[in-house]
């Protein structure tokens, strides 16, 4: 067989591999037999006008990681791709291409800009899936699934007719998040908050009868919709005026003075103008007092004629030109500089207006009490479990879910309008006339779904809900759901509420949350900061092991992390570590033949103990990947891999090999095991460097035929090739190899400090009491280790102190090294007699500096550190002394 190429290759290796599984059909449950246990993950869609991100990465890292574990396990693995519609930022991306061809939405009409929004789709929809592949992403893509394709369509439309015929579903006026350059409603998820400059406005509300009462607001174009002026009911200072009227400054429209306990005594005057057309809690306060609701703006945000002579203003605009009007009538009283909270459109930038609009609604409150009982009973468990909090919180708080969208791409709700007779007609398939009065001039709701709300469903319509596809009775509910913690409530928990109605079961049984990626210094990745690392360019330049191995065990359950390209590049030296570990034991094959089998193996304390070390390793990443703890399962196969193995047995492995025979063949035995079943605990991590390897392991030892591992030991591929078992621990030779590894460091710290040559053997004598067969057995791995002489090194039971050597005591076995054989005593001494000199004349110094008028004048910090600098000085002295004193 050719030798291994010298380094990996990750380039040459990692798109031929991913064909190769796919072509192989190793990425589908039927891989496995067809009554294997099923384990499956439906992927987080991402959006189909995504560009791939860190946000991305982490979570096919991590979704790859349990699917190829399951699968490794026996269990027939389905991990379910697709992506979103994403309804606001593909519509936007159309508008855009629109525009710069001189013509726009609206211009073209609904279904010729639908009809390119779909060859949009069809032409850039799948860059995002490639990106997915690239990450390793062991995807069934046979069964990728499209938020608007046919099945998800008609499971929508299911959906929205069985909630609306329950009463869940319905239509009102309600205080949305509105989005004046979308012309939309958006949902929380789709607003972000910045802090901004800004300023507080103080100023005086006229009472009817004479007398005014101060105010303070943030957003002085609302006191136009204002509806009440509210004071705390204890507030002693307001308390005569709780019951009267006051007058809208500029429009002088009446309105009363109400009490009520959300006002906050504290903030501002302690008087709380009431808007309930424009803010979320003013809203509620209204509702409670039965206050009017006066919308004051436009769709656009401009002012509408409720705001008298300021209508077709723009809200800022108005803004300005009112407060100049109100300090003409001597209303006003200041202007005070406040950072204020800016709720602005994830998409546009723009900032969102709070506003009182026609739309549908989910009455959300009896579908939260579900997803309470789901996780409290037990059948969902949220990791990190400190998570159940956050869920408990907005399930008990949760308010109407608005889910209708002023939007075009998406899916348009099922609901027609009658023109004659007024009624609505809601239903699955389209309808050709009125369900009441049978007219047939009935119009659809221009109206889209968001998109949360089919997103919702995806855990069951992916497999084929409402229908009871094949897929559905074998694989739902699914296993586990993994995600950004950022979208527990917008997206899982929808997801638990909508099984919990329309299927009567949870859709996973465990909710798994990562972080977000941060830059290295703990900074949000954005491209204002100019930090964002792209992960397609990581991926090009260290390979996508090194990345995934980097997300993977860089942090813990629900907490960010922070990407350093540091521990990239370490981790892409962890693949070069694991080929050159590989290499060297393949390479090693020509040293024994297949005779040198013996007929009942004998291992040496070395073999035993890393024998021991995998059991245990084994045992370890079993327990921590069942816990979810995959980052610190990963950082302890590393460990193992990278110390126990390549830097400590395969050195011992060298020495054993020079032996030839029997042990020579054991040891091939033992590396190989240990080698091939660390690459099967890895694979799920880092999938790429590991298949290679791995079948140059296997494809190395069948050819050589030295029946180590024959090929009837081997899968034809690592991705299905069985999860690893813990085998039989050997725990008192382990120890006994442990008491070798501890006098090897110490002799190493020993050459280190004498300053002892790396090529330079020194001579030793180890009193090893009743270990003395242990130790000798092990002499030649004790030398080589060590950079022992072997002709000047005893092994014996007792031995006494000689002279001029320096003494290692572990427990009940002493070391002695002579310090002649390491180095020239009359220069060592020379050289530790120049340096006591030069300690001592800078301890004379310092001594003289501290004792002086600077001790008193200068800083107590910088008159510490001296002192600390003196400390460590005398400490060099004294230890530098005795070593003298050991050489006389």
């Amino acid at each position: 067989m050719p030798d291994m190429p010298k380094a990996y290759d990750f380039l040459s290796t990692e798109e031929r591999l991913y064909h190769w599984w796919e072509e192989n059909g190793w990425f589908k449950p039927e891989a496995r037999p067809a009554d294997a246990k099923p384990f499956v993950i439906s992927i987080p869609p991402p959006n189909v006008t995504g560009e791939l991100h860190m946000g991305h990465a982490m979570f096919v890292a991590l979704e790859d990681l349990m699917i190829r574990r399951a699968r490794m396990q026996g269990k027939a693995a389905l991990w379910v791709p697709g992506v979103d519609h994403a309804g606001i930022a593909t519509q936007l991306q159309v508008e855009k291409m629109l525009i710069g061809e001189g013509t726009s939405r609206q211009e073209i009409g609904r279904e010729a800009f639908l009809a390119r929004t779909w060859a949009w789709k069809e032409k850039y929809g799948s860059y995002i899936t490639g990106q997915l592949r690239h990450l390793g992403a062991s995807c069934d893509w046979d069964r990728e699934r499209f938020t608007l394709d046919e099945g998800l369509s008609r499971a929508v439309r299911e959906a929205f007719v069985r909630m609306y015929r329950l009463g869940l579903i319905y239509q009102a006026e309600y205080l949305v998040n509105w989005s004046p350059g979308l012309q939309t409603a958006v949902s929380d998820l789709e607003v972000e908050y910045s802090e901004e400059p800004g300023f507080l406005y103080y100023f005086n509300y006229p009472v009817a009868g004479g007398g005014s009462l101060p105010v303070a607001t943030t957003r002085p174009e609302t006191i136009l919709g204002d509806t009440a002026v509210a004071v705390h009911p204890d507030d002693e200072r307001y308390q005569a005026f709780i019951g009267k009227t006051c007058l809208v400054p500029m429009l002088n429209r009446e309105i009363p003075i109400i009490a009520d306990e959300y006002v906050d005594i504290a903030f501002g005057t302690g008087a709380l103008k009431i808007t309930p057309g424009h803010d979320p809690n003013d809203f509620e306060i209204g509702k409670k007092h039965g206050l009017e609701i006066i919308n004051v703006m436009n769709r656009d945000a401009t002012m509408n004629h409720h705001a008298g002579p300021y209508a077709e203003m723009d809200r800022f605009a108005c803004r300005k030109q009112l407060w100049a009007d109100m300090e003409a009538a001597g209303l006003t009283i200041k202007k005070e500089n406040y950072t204020l909270n800016v709720p602005r459109s994830q998409r546009g930038g723009e900032i969102i207006e709070p506003l009182v609009s026609k739309q549908w609604f989910v009455e959300a409150e009896p579908l939260a009490k579900m997803g309470l009982t789901a996780v409290h009973s037990g059948r969902i468990k949220i990791v990190p479990d400190r998570f159940v909090k956050v869920w408990d919180n907005w399930l008990e708080n949760i308010r109407p879910w608005c889910i209708s969208r002023q939007l075009w791409w998406g899916h348009r709700i099922p609901v027609w309008y009658c023109a004659d007779c007024g009624e609505q007609t809601v239903t699955i398939t389209d309808p050709d006339h009125c369900a009441a009065c049978g007219s047939p001039h009935i119009e659809q709701d221009p109206d889209v779904l968001d998109t949360w709300f089919s997103s919702a469903l995806w855990p069951f319509s992916t497999l084929g809900w409402p229908e009871q596809t094949p897929d559905l009775l074998r694989y739902y509910p699914t296993d586990v759901m993994e995600t950004g913690y950022d979208i527990l409530f917008f997206w899982v928990a929808r997801m638990v509420m909508s099984a919990a109605l329309f299927t009567n079961d949870v859709p996973f049984h465990t909710i798994y949350l990562h972080g977000l990626v941060r830059d290295e210094h703990g900074q949000k990745m954005s491209k204002t900061k100019g930090n964002v690392t792209d992960p397609l360019d990581v991926m090009r330049e260290y390979g996508t092991d090194a990345l995934r191995f980097t997300l993977l065990t860089s942090g813990t359950p629900g907490h960010d992390l922070n990407l350093s390209l540091d521990k990239v590049t370490s981790n892409r030296n962890f693949a070069n570590k694991i080929w050159n570990a590989t290499r060297f034991i393949t390479r090693s094959l020509d040293k024994v033949t297949k005779s040198d089998k013996p007929a009942q193996l004998d291992y040496t304390v070395a073999d035993q103990w890393i024998l021991t070390r995998l059991t245990e390793i084994v045992r370890q990443t079993d327990r921590l990947m069942d816990n979810y703890l995959f980052g610190e399962a990963g950082r302890q196969v590393y460990d193992f891999l990278w110390g126990d193995f390549a830097d400590w047995y395969v050195e011992t492995a060298k020495v054993q090999l020079d032996e030839g025979g029997a042990r020579a063949w054991t040891t091939l035995h033992v590396l190989q095991r240990v080698l091939d079943h660390s690459l099967r605990l890895l694979h799920p991590y880092i999938p790429f460097v590991t298949e290679e390897t791995w079948q140059q392991l296997k494809q190395a030892f069948v050819a050589a035929d030295l029946d180590i591992a024959p090929t009837e030991g081997w899968a034809e591929a690592l991705i299905i090739a069985d999860w690893p078992a813990a085998g039989q621990p050997f725990p008192e030779a382990a120890a006994d190899y442990e008491r070798l590894r501890d006098l090897v460091r110490e002799i190493r710290a020993v050459r280190s400090d004498n300053k002892v040559e790396p090529a330079k053997k020194i001579a030793a004598i180890v009193a090893a009491g009743e270990k003395t067969a242990v130790f000798t057995a092990q002499q030649s791995t004790l030398a080589f280790l060590a950079r022992l002489d072997e002709a000047h090194l005893q092994i014996v039971p007792q031995a006494d102190a000689p002279d001029a050597a320096v003494t290692l005591a572990l427990g009940d076995v002493t070391c002695y090294l002579p310090l002649a054989g390491m180095v020239d005593l009359d220069k060592e001494k020379e050289r530790m007699t120049q340096e006591l000199a030069a300690l001592a004349k800078e301890i004379v110094r310092l001594t003289g500096l501290l004792d002086s008028p600077f001790a008193a004048k200068a800083p107590t910090a910088v008159v510490q550190k001296e002192r600390d600098k003196l400390a460590q000085l005398q400490a060099s002295q004294a230890e530098l002394t005795e070593r003298l004193s050991s050489l006389a």
